[in-house]
């Protein structure tokens, strides 16, 4: 089958089975692979990357589900200069990361949340969040980085 997509920006013609999930279609045959898999049962967020700019697991879903829709993957959320997007340079200054396994699901779930939620509690964020787990940092740095991050979003660049 013939997938047509814009992923990061660009245009993209990719063909695959049918059955094909997002997730391999991103790793396997664009060959990003920012995007991580960790349950395979949309269990972790590892694999979260955004969909028309709403965060989606996409190990759970189809690639014939997102024909023609807007994907961005962590490869895309940084400036063409390399200047990294305000979540990612908040995940950095605040810590937010250890083993950097669920970070690049992490930011983009922050990047839908703070969207939907620009003025988000510490408490609505941690649920907001529940469907991304990590196993290192304990959260309390991703917190204070998805706050950050949400008020450098707001800011006039």
């Amino acid at each position: 089958m013939q997938f047509e997509l814009k992923v990061n920006g660009k245009a993209r013609q990719v063909e695959a089975p049918a059955h094909t999930l997002l997730v391999q279609l991103i790793r396997e045959r664009l060959h990003m692979t920012g995007t991580h898999v960790g349950c395979d049962t949309a269990q972790c967020g590892a694999c979260t990357v955004l969909v028309n700019g709403r965060s989606v697991k996409s190990c759970n879903v189809l690639a014939a589900q997102v024909q023609g829709a807007e994907i961005t993957t962590i490869e895309g959320m940084a400036a063409a200069d390399g200047t990294m997007h305000p979540m990612q340079a908040a995940f950095k200054d605040c810590h937010g990361l250890q083993c950097g396994f669920c970070t690049p699901g992490m930011v983009l779930s922050a990047v839908d949340l703070c969207r939907q939620h620009p003025d988000a509690s510490e408490t609505e964020i941690r649920e907001q969040l529940e469907g991304n787990i990590c196993r290192c940092t304990g959260y309390q740095n991703i917190v204070k980085a998805v706050q950050q991050g949400g008020q450098a979003m707001k800011s006039p660049a």
